[in-house]
């Protein structure tokens, strides 16, 4: 995502932070702030923390401590989408469609997110670029 490439953590937060707030003001909203209050609204366990936004700039979601990052997390969700969105990798459109029918929508973005995190520890580890067609292979595999 190349918008997201040169913003800080707080920048990036700011960004949720905003969409939450214009989405409970009931505010206009720009395209992504529009998609980013709708994963907000699918995961009500974050609302408290992103009613406290000097809490949710300052937080940190520590690997060792358990908890995992909700900004990480909902940030999966929108790529997710994105990929399904234009069918990148091609394919990934009609294997999100076949998931569905076995799984609610959010449950079948998170099962793809957990393979696409599993495709960037990869791609960073190795130094290689990720692999797209294993990624899809994957994908594919949860709905055979």
């Amino acid at each position: 995502m190349p918008f997201f490439e040169n913003q800080s953590r707080s920048d990036l937060r700011s960004m949720y932070l905003e969409a939450w707030r214009k989405h409970r003001a009931a505010l206009p909203m720009e395209p992504l702030e529009a998609q980013i209050a709708d994963v907000i609204v699918e995961h009500p366990e974050y609302h408290a923390l992103l009613n406290d936004p000097h809490a949710a700039l300052a937080k940190d979601f520590n690997p060792d401590s358990g908890q995992g990052n909700p900004f990480l997390h909902m940030a999966m969700h929108l790529a997710v989408r994105d990929q399904i969105a234009t069918d990148r990798p091609a394919g990934i459109r009609s294997a999100f469609e076949k998931l569905l029918k076995r799984r609610n929508r959010l449950d079948a973005e998170h099962a793809i997110a957990e393979h696409l995190t599993e495709m960037i520890w990869q791609a960073q580890r190795s130094g290689m670029p990720p692999d797209e067609q294993v990624y899809l292979r994957r994908i594919q595999k949860l709905v055979r």
